[in-house]
């Protein structure tokens, strides 16, 4: 089999609207493969569909048509639930909705506590999960007195110390300020680059995806754009009619160009920016 972590063929995925017998199609006939390893970003604005397609990926929600494979499992299959779940593990928005613990380290316990795995074990994993994420000397605070940057990195702990080989973040960092949002998205990175982590990190902030290997973009449930961040970056106005913004460089380089200032319109980051003028 091909070396891919979540394989997605032809799904499609329909709410019933409140008490009417119509359907509202959420996702439509989305074909993804995520490779092993890959640093892959979902973009879209609210409503796009996103986060329906994250719930998909772990079999939180079963497609109406179509199959969703995670690591080559189905997500249909019963008898693989909890494997899937282990294989590919979910941080949500709201970081206060993911705690269960009144201190930092039971809180990280508590997934691999449910797993069944032996206490000296999960000991081991709850440190090594913890020193990931750069939260070790938190492990004996109660995790209401941190920052939302601090609890979203406890969650991913929490979700670590389960050994999932894939990640799915949707929208980790919605309700973080700046500096929050830089802690995230550096954990993100070290969690793929150094930990080896597949990660589907879903988000309507451009700036996040300029890291990943590969961006999509969605939209009315599809998938708009596919590419590298340059390749999709590069497209200003088209990344604008779908209402969503671009980098505030590209942008920038974007506006020097419209005045006939000769820059490549493949500008990602300040250094580039600088680089070129």
């Amino acid at each position: 089999m091909e070396q891919y972590m979540i394989k997605m063929e032809n799904v499609k995925y329909e709410y019933s609207s409140m008490g009417e017998d119509s359907q509202l199609m959420a996702i439509n006939s989305i074909n993804i493969a995520v490779k092993k390893g890959e640093h892959l970003v979902i973009l879209g604005h609210n409503g796009s569909g996103k986060s329906t397609l994250a719930k998909l990926m772990n079999g939180l929600l079963l497609p109406t048509e179509g199959n969703v494979y995670v690591n080559n499992m189905n997500t249909k299959d019963e008898d693989k639930v909890w494997d899937i779940r282990e294989t590919a593990g979910m941080v949500f928005q709201n970081p206060d909705n993911q705690m269960v613990a009144t201190i930092v380290e039971e809180d990280v316990a508590f997934g691999p506590e449910n797993q069944g795995i032996p206490s000296l074990e999960i000991r081991k994993r709850v440190d090594e999960a913890l020193r990931i994420v750069e939260m070790t000397e938190y492990k004996k605070h109660a995790p209401h007195l941190l920052s939302g940057g601090q609890k979203q990195r406890v969650a991913i702990a929490g979700i670590l110390a389960m050994r999932p080989d894939c990640i799915i973040l949707d929208e980790p960092t919605a309700m973080l300020d700046p500096i929050g949002r830089l802690e995230i998205i550096s954990t993100i990175k070290k969690l793929n680059k150094i930990e080896k982590k597949t990660i589907v990190h879903i988000t309507h902030y451009m700036d996040e995806a300029v890291e990943a290997d590969r961006v999509l973009v969605m939209e009315q449930g599809e998938i708009v754009m596919e590419g590298t961040p340059r390749e999709i970056f590069s497209q200003v106005e088209k990344v604008k009619r779908l209402g969503l913004d671009v980098p505030q460089v590209t942008e920038l380089a974007y506006e020097l160009r419209k005045e006939g200032i000769n820059i490549p319109s493949q500008i990602l980051t300040v250094e580039e920016l600088v680089k070129a003028l």
